[in-house]
């Protein structure tokens, strides 16, 4: 707040404050384009093909999530039930805008995942991790705190694994268990 000199009080607003609250929803398969614009902004992502993200979309929206703020996409997650491990939801791709980065975001898409009724039986989530990527380490370090829960780091993928140079290893963050997020 700041006075003009004229006893009049100017409240100064930061455009997050006059923006609406955040949507959290189901993606479907219309969203597919926008995930894969908001992706090919995020350097540090890997990028896959539009058709990959409309299906994914379409196909996994029980276990992904999108999020919107003044009709704007600004947040992805990608997931699935792990095919041989029921109990398991593994995160394929995190994506949160840069204009929304740092207000917990991420966390908050992973939580109103794991309280869906898809993801009842879960009591463990999955991800392969970069070792440069700092941001999805923290989200995941953070997120086994939030979830009491035990985080364990271990080698998955090796760049030897992938078909072109220069792709890093992949960790594997498994956490839990923990118990149903409500």
């Amino acid at each position: 707040m700041q006075s003009n000199g004229n006893g009049v009080t100017q409240v100064k607003l930061k455009k997050r404050d006059i923006q609406t609250e955040f949507h959290f929803r189901k993606p479907n398969k219309e969203d597919g384009a926008d995930v894969w614009k908001l992706i090919n902004n995020i350097e540090i992502l890997d990028l896959n093909s539009p058709y990959s993200y409309i299906m994914w979309c379409e196909l996994f929206s029980k276990t992904s999530i999108v999020v919107e703020r003044d009709s704007k996409l600004v947040g992805f997650i990608s997931g699935f039930i792990h095919p041989d491990s029921k109990n398991t939801l593994f995160i394929w791709q995190v994506a949160v805008n840069e204009d929304e980065r740092g207000n917990g975001l991420g966390t908050r898409m992973l939580f109103e995942l794991l309280g869906r009724t898809a993801c009842e039986e879960v009591h463990y989530v999955e991800a392969t991790v970069s070792p440069s990527n700092n941001p999805s380490q923290n989200l995941f370090k953070g997120l086994a705190e939030k979830l009491g829960a035990e985080c364990v780091i271990s080698d998955y993928f090796s760049s030897t694994d992938f078909p072109e140079e220069g792709h890093e290893d992949e960790l594997m963050f498994r956490i839990g268990p923990f118990t149903r997020v409500k």
